[in-house]
């Protein structure tokens, strides 16, 4: 029975989505009609390129490879592995809804298949190394080969037992297709999570507040009365805007009474604004707020801060570098071949 690649974004920004909604959808910005008005794969290519001044015929023909089989080939009883960019960790669930266009839904969540995710965080480090190359393929949605593989872990897993020794891998005629920029964004976000579990999430934060030319102030490990760190602009820090800064590091998305006890803190504090950061991601609860909060507070997941962690990596101290050390490399880019 086929298996299939499905990611949550490029950051996996759209996870918590998938889990919380018992869906997985195809998140492709540019594309509110349904999939089934296209007949032909090459109408949807053609649909992609006459949207977009921007988008090349290559590329157009590369998203339309993917967006196809959501609608057309990906069936009920067959399994989505779903790499999680939050966690170390590989969800699975099992397909158990037809193809739905939901033109009322917010973008880019309009393509669906309902999905009992079966399997959920089973650890990277179950997997042999040529399946983890798959699950960092180029492609968004794809197919994955070694289906019999994958589901052996999945079965061990879930009955708690010992993962199989290792079997005789299959050939990699889809090496060339790996995505090691996105592989390395992957290593770089293990790092993260490895090295900063807890109070340390609050560390590369701060780093990149203080990056940005924030004075900051951090409360020490411990119980923080509702505040990790304290951000403010101007000599010495006597500007605005006055920041107050709630970190969260755990597996688990943060809910709405989160939000709510920041707001009473920032008054405490006498802060103008809010940060609430979560690498998990926030439940529903909060995203609801995000327009009634839009001018006092922001909220980060793991994507923002790993964009902005590497944007501002340069101008970090050596102690943050030390513990996250990377490098530049060059690399081809194929978008433009």
């Amino acid at each position: 029975m086929p298996m299939w690649l499905c990611r949550a974004g490029r950051y996996g920004e759209f996870e918590n989505k998938f889990l919380e909604d018992g869906r997985v959808y195809c998140t492709w910005d540019n594309l509110p009609e349904s999939i089934m008005k296209f007949s032909t794969k090459q109408e949807l290519q053609q649909y992609f390129v006459d949207n977009d001044p921007d988008v090349k015929v290559k590329t157009a023909m590369n998203w339309a490879s993917q967006v196809w089989p959501f609608a057309h080939e990906m069936k009920k009883g067959e399994i989505i592995a779903m790499p999680s960019k939050i966690k170390p960790v590989i969800h699975f669930g099992k397909i158990v809804g037809d193809y739905e266009f939901l033109p009322n839904n917010d973008n880019p969540y309009y393509h669906a298949h309902q999905v009992d995710w079966f399997a959920c965080d089973i650890p990277r480090t179950a997997f042999d190394q040529d399946i983890l190359y798959s699950f960092g393929a180029f492609m968004t949605i794809c197919r994955i080969k070694q289906e019999e593989r994958i589901k052996a872990v999945i079965n061990a897993h879930k009955q708690g037992k010992k993962v199989p020794p290792l079997m005789l891998r299959e050939s990699r005629d889809e090496e060339e297709s790996r995505d090691i920029e996105n592989e390395a964004l992957g290593v770089i976000t293990n790092l993260i999570i490895q090295k900063t579990k807890g109070h340390g999430l609050a560390k590369i934060v701060d780093a990149i507040l203080r990056a940005k030319g924030f004075t900051t102030y951090v409360s020490p490990a411990g119980p923080d009365k509702g505040v990790d760190i304290l951000a403010s602009a101007g000599t010495l820090g006597f500007g605005s805007p006055k920041i107050c800064v709630q970190v969260k590091s755990t597996d688990a998305p943060v809910d709405r009474i989160v939000l709510d006890q920041l707001g009473g803190v920032m008054k405490n504090f006498g802060a103008e604004y809010g940060l609430l950061v979560s690498w998990s991601g926030f439940k529903s609860s909060v995203i609801n707020e995000t327009a009634k909060q839009f001018f006092e507070i922001r909220l980060w997941t793991h994507k923002e801060i790993i964009e902005e962690f590497l944007k501002y990596y340069d101008q970090m101290d050596d102690e943050i570098k030390e513990l996250i050390p990377l490098k530049k490399i060059w690399v081809v880019n194929n978008d433009t071949q």
